[in-house]
């Protein structure tokens, strides 16, 4: 049985929303998160915009790291939680949609997994919202988690839901591109019970920082690949 809005507003579920210079989607983006979200976490990753007031005036908590590196800022949103039940982590772009966060912490709420990710798959995909060097990076990202500890991954989406326990255990330190694909092979080195639910992706507002230019991507897939040959070498726990 799929969880009521009653039990969704008993929990602790926040969101941390990492947003570097994104003032034009970050205000709908904190307006279209469900009301079952205990607090909403926006860290202004150093912003030379509106970023920051627009996110505030939505109604958003705003946390500010000034040091670059999408990671940094997750690590920034968590240290701003003493403690819930369930955290949510998406864009600032509005790629994501909010909404969907139901999809994500029901299996989590159901007692059937302790991470979820929101995989890019499917038909709900807006053309051109995923570029070629995202899908390849992606796929070979996948492959390699899956051949070092024998787990699927099709995405690394950043559209994720985890209990706030197993994001203890997981002790995250990336503090740049890596991020997602850090939890992901640690979850999976660690034995985390580790789902994937297909969510709808849209074009994003504005431009990429990461893959909207090669800088951006070369760096992202590096950053990638040696999270998960760090995960590969570590020693057993």
């Amino acid at each position: 049985m799929e969880p009521s809005l009653k039990a969704l507003q008993a929990l602790d579920i926040r969101a941390i929303i990492p947003a570097l210079n994104e003032e034009k989607s970050i205000g709908d983006v904190v307006k279209s998160m469900p009301p079952w979200f205990r607090q909403i976490i926006v860290v202004d990753n150093g912003s030379s915009d509106a970023t920051a007031a627009v996110a505030a005036a939505a109604g958003a908590h705003v946390v500010s790291e000034p040091i670059k590196g999408y990671g940094a800022a997750c690590l920034a949103g968590i240290a701003a939680v003493a403690a819930c039940d369930i955290v949510v982590f998406l864009d600032a772009d509005g790629a994501d949609t909010p909404t969907e966060s139901y999809f994500l912490v029901s299996p989590i709420v159901e007692g059937a997994a302790d991470l979820v990710i929101g995989a890019r798959i499917g038909d709900k995909i807006d053309r051109g919202a995923l570029t070629l060097p995202q899908r390849i990076g992606n796929a070979f990202a996948g492959w390699l988690i899956g051949a070092f500890w024998g787990v699927r991954v099709r995405d690394l989406g950043p559209f994720r839901a985890i209990r706030w326990e197993t994001l203890q255990d997981l002790r995250m330190t990336d503090r740049a591109y890596g991020w997602t694909a850090q939890m992901q092979a640690r979850a999976a080195r660690l034995q985390v019970r580790m789902i994937e639910k297909p969510v709808s992706y849209r074009r994003r507002i504005g431009k990429s920082k990461i893959s909207g230019t090669v800088r951006g991507v070369i760096l992202a897939g590096l950053g990638i690949i040696g999270a998960i040959l760090r995960e590969r070498a570590a020693p057993p726990q």
